[in-house]
């Protein structure tokens, strides 16, 4: 028998705002193209096309010319090989060109799902029982590219759950790289052996023991420059893409948390940023920040990484590195055990791993904690969040692929001071599709990226079929008597 668990009569629907997005051309040498075209018009024919689309446009969003603007400062570099003197163009002119590498892009049209949950760190002016919470969804547009979206929502003292209405702007984040490279740590992990060695060693030893992303930047230009063979020029700028991906973003203090989102950046990314699993940690000295762990995707490489806030305005993002950072699945534990960070994840695309570490970017020596034994996730088991610390145990909640790749979510209980231990895990899932769920983007899949436990009850967000998001409760302590007990008859 499994516990009796409550589905909440709240849907999650996508919602149909605009993002303004940075347009990725295919290749630099039509960007050329477009640039030489808007350098050949006379004043009169750039003032002419650009005055109508600021017109338009700024009526559907905040700031047009600051993200046009934007956009085009992203390619001083081709201005440079182009041998133009970017400062010295007008205003219209840089604003026309940033128009051509900026799209109108609805992030939610496609699908809605893969929630997570954390506590808000505004908790002011609340009734006694009631919590504030952040959401965070995987949001799918026009091209299957996913970003992150967030709702703020509210807990009542009987587990009720009030999503808080969306705003009428969606505001892109600016971006800002302060961040300064360790050259060691840089090179000894670049792209697990995605760039070719050659070039990333005579990159390195050009470099100082810590340098900025405009060194590597101008440096990558002048050895591409250098080089008649052009065959190596991708190996090159994947140096340069890696460094893309440590980076600050930063949303305007006017913005409501449902106008942030989280869009591909990099060229690492940009394909979507997917399944952010995000979780309040503390710190050594009782501090909390939030992490969230998500995978970057091009079209062809995966790469974890790791999204660091404390207020959900800016966030620090970083690759993760290492031999253990495979796959996807990764989910942090709230805080550490025995002086080291601890990772849940699932590397080989079918069991649960838990892994240590010393630094919160580099994962190595996986341990295999379980694999699928039931038949409901015989295909692959994973996690569906974070861990979290209970009187008993971690409580994981787990997802399972079974027959017809239904997804149905689970738990499991793992020991307090060393997680690698399983005392107990449920027979059969918590959640599985019922007939108002299957139906969808992607029928047959529940799947929850985070849950959070509030007055006795855990509460779990979780997806359906991917065209929206729901929620379900069910008593803490039933589930862990559950679990608990299920641990001593084993």
């Amino acid at each position: 028998m499994r516990p009796t668990i409550e589905r909440k009569n709240v849907k999650v629907y996508p919602d149909a705002k605009r993002v303004i997005a940075r347009f990725f051309f295919n290749g630099e040498e039509r960007a050329k193209v477009v640039i030489q075209g808007v350098m050949e018009m006379s004043d009169e024919r750039v003032f002419g096309i650009i005055s109508p689309i600021l017109q338009e446009y700024s009526r559907r969003h905040r700031n047009i010319t600051k993200v046009l603007n934007r956009h085009c400062n992203r390619l001083k570099s081709l201005f440079s090989e182009m041998e133009i003197n970017f400062d010295q163009l007008s205003t219209y002119r840089k604003l026309l060109i940033g128009s051509f590498f900026t799209h109108e892009y609805s992030i939610e049209s496609a699908a809605f799902f893969n929630p997570s949950i954390v506590e808000d760190p505004d908790q002011t002016e609340l009734e006694e029982g009631q919590k504030r919470i952040i959401i965070s969804f995987r949001a799918v547009g026009e091209g299957h590219i996913s970003s992150i979206a967030f709702r703020r929502a509210l807990l009542d003292k009987d587990h009720n759950i009030t999503v808080i209405p969306v705003s009428d702007y969606v505001d892109e984040a600016d971006i800002i790289h302060s961040t300064p490279y360790e050259k060691k740590i840089f090179f000894d992990n670049a792209f697990n052996g995605q760039i070719e060695e050659r070039v990333l060693r005579e990159v390195e030893e050009q470099l100082d023991e810590h340098f900025d992303y405009n060194i590597l930047k101008k440096l990558i230009l002048e050895r591409k420059k250098a080089q008649s063979d052009t065959s190596s020029h991708q190996e090159y700028e994947k140096v340069l893409w890696l460094a893309d991906s440590y980076y600050e973003i930063s949303f305007s203090l006017d913005t409501d948390i449902s106008d942030r989102v989280i869009f591909p950046i990099s060229e690492f990314e940009r394909k979507g940023v997917e399944d952010a699993r995000f979780v309040r940690f503390t710190e050594d000295d009782g501090s909390l920040v939030y992490f969230a762990t998500y995978t970057a995707y091009d079209g062809e490489i995966i790469v974890p990484k790791l999204l660091k806030t404390k207020d959900f305005r800016t966030f620090n993002i970083m690759p993760l590195y290492g031999a253990g950072a495979q796959n996807k699945n990764f989910a942090l534990f709230p805080r550490k055990i025995d002086g080291k960070f601890v990772m849940a994840s699932r590397n080989d695309g079918c069991n649960n791993f838990i892994m240590y570490s010393d630094n919160i970017n580099m994962w190595e020596d996986p341990i295999r904690i379980q694999s699928p034994k039931y038949p409901w996730e015989f295909v692959q088991e994973g996690n569906c969040g974070s861990p979290i610390e209970t009187e008993y145990g971690w409580l994981l909640i787990t997802h399972g692929v079974g027959p017809m790749r239904q997804y149905c979510i689970g738990a499991s209980l793992l020991k307090l001071d060393d997680p690698t231990i399983e005392l107990g895990q449920l027979e059969e899932p918590l959640l599985i599709p019922n007939k108002d769920e299957r139906e969808g983007y992607v029928p047959n899949v529940l799947y929850s990226c985070g849950s959070i436990i509030h007055n006795g009850h855990l509460i779990i967000p979780y997806g359906l079929s991917d065209y929206c998001s729901s929620f379900a409760s069910v008593n803490l302590n039933s589930l862990l008597d559950k679990l608990y007990n299920q641990s001593i008859s084993h």
